[in-house]
């Protein structure tokens, strides 16, 4: 009896310093975080720019194709079908070349300073992770004001849209994180441009997107199974749409989002505090 009593105050100590190891983890990851939204405080016409993508995608592109019958799997509309294909688009494409500002970062010396921080690389690289996500999800914002003027059958459970808010993050900080390993690959701002737009369609077309998997052959059909995007739609369609249904399950959705994520985190993370050399 002595002796568990004497064991128990180690066993709370360590359970402290876990817990405080993990709320410094979470400080530093969001004080990177809340720097990079600042910016986007201080440039609003950036969202309005990236308005134009999605509105000119519903407005020409889906009105076009949904006189084609049959595109869209079900009874589902295709503008319905298209809207959560578009939503997890524009949440790409602001990933897809979030790593550029890392190489402005480097030739402005803002890396470096990142770099002698006590933080940990992969908490930088999370926090430029979850900065994505929320940029993303002004996205967001705009894809749902087009589909409620559209007329698309929006599904307004707030749980469900709880869901597409985390959805929209994990899949933003997926793909920033693939584009920060690409900046600290390539290391200049004219080849990862050239890089980055290389890979965005073929991303986007091999997925789920704008037409449902029946549609293509085979060997595509493979791809884009393999394509992360196709279930970040996925969880997208389940969620978003009052008549969505999901093709994988939304745990299967989450968990390839999730594993993806913390598996690119954890390279970047490596590769990332080689980057200012």
């Amino acid at each position: 009896m002595q002796f568990a009593a004497n064991a128990a105050p180690p066993r709370n100590m360590a359970d402290l310093a876990v817990r405080r190891a993990i709320a410094l983890y979470a400080a530093q990851t969001w004080g990177v975080a809340a720097a990079e939204i600042q910016k986007l405080a201080h440039d609003p016409l950036e969202l309005v720019t990236r308005a134009v993508q999605p509105v000119l995608w519903l407005l020409l592109f889906g009105e076009v194709m949904a006189q084609i019958r049959g595109v869209a799997p079900g009874n589902l509309r295709y503008l319905d079908f298209l809207a959560a294909g578009i939503l997890a688009q524009s949440c790409l494409f602001v990933a897809i070349f979030y790593g550029i500002s890392a190489i402005w970062e480097r030739d402005l010396g803002v890396l470096q300073r990142y770099l002698v921080s006590p933080a940990p690389r992969s908490a930088l690289v999370m926090g430029k992770a979850l900065s994505a996500g929320v940029r993303a999800l002004s996205q967001a914002v705009i894809v749902y004001l087009l589909a409620v003027i559209l007329h698309v059958g929006i599904r307004f459970n707030p749980l469900a849209m709880i869901g597409v808010v985390g959805v929209i993050i994990l899949g933003s900080a997926l793909f920033s994180t693939f584009s920060l390993i690409i900046a600290c690959i390539v290391k200049t701002r004219e080849r990862f441009m050239g890089i980055g737009q290389v890979l965005t369609m073929p991303v986007f077309f091999a997925s789920n997107a704008i037409y449902p998997l029946s549609l293509m052959p085979a060997w595509l059909r493979a791809i884009s199974r393999a394509n992360p995007l196709t279930y970040e739609v996925d969880a997208l369609r389940d969620l978003m749409l009052a008549a969505g249904r999901t093709e994988y399950g939304l745990l299967a959705d989450f968990g390839i989002l999730l594993g993806a994520t913390l598996m690119l985190t954890a390279i970047a993370g490596r590769m990332y505090g080689r980057m200012g050399f």
